[in-house]
């Protein structure tokens, strides 16, 4: 008798998505293989020099790809639940809003309404309470960055009425 899971002996196909990730870091690698061989520092009498360092990184790289390859071909992940678009699309709204509205608006109601859509992926659907807040929080950290570190951020409507 079965409970609805599949018995530990049954076959998975090797994890598609860890494939990909083994793919997107091998050609990660590849082009900072293809730039650095574009350099032409040389070392002079030291054996390392200014690619010394991406070398070693996309050696890593591919290293990992292979690890993950070959993780990824013995199905060694654990099976994971399928994704949910929803949230992703709330937060993604979100940075396409705030990029949008950054210099119209300004840091604290772009970055607010930021900070809203993220909170409406995460599950908070109150947007009557989390865009307020949002706001708030920002003009807070614009106020701090802008006034007191003398960093520039964008200002708008809202932080011209207050400074």
């Amino acid at each position: 008798m079965t409970n609805g899971t599949k018995p530990a002996n049954a076959k998975r196909r090797p994890d598609g998505a860890a494939l990909v990730i083994a793919v997107v870091l091998a050609a990660i690698a590849a082009v900072i293989f293809w730039d650095v061989s574009r350099l032409t520092g040389a070392a002079g009498y030291s054996q390392v020099g200014p690619t010394s360092v991406p070398y070693a990184i996309g050696c890593c790289l591919i290293g990992l790809a292979v690890w993950t390859a070959v993780a990824a071909w013995r199905n060694d992940f654990p099976e994971r639940e399928p994704q949910q678009f929803g949230p992703v699309v709330w937060i993604v709204a979100g940075l396409a809003a705030q990029m949008l509205l950054l210099n119209v608006a300004g840091f604290s109601v772009a970055t607010g309404l930021l900070f809203a859509l993220t909170a409406a992926g995460f599950g908070r659907r109150k947007l009557w309470l989390t865009i307020p807040v949002g706001i708030v929080i920002s003009f807070a950290v614009w106020a701090i960055f802008a006034k007191l570190l003398q960093l520039s951020l964008p200002s708008g409507p809202l932080e011209h009425l207050f400074f």
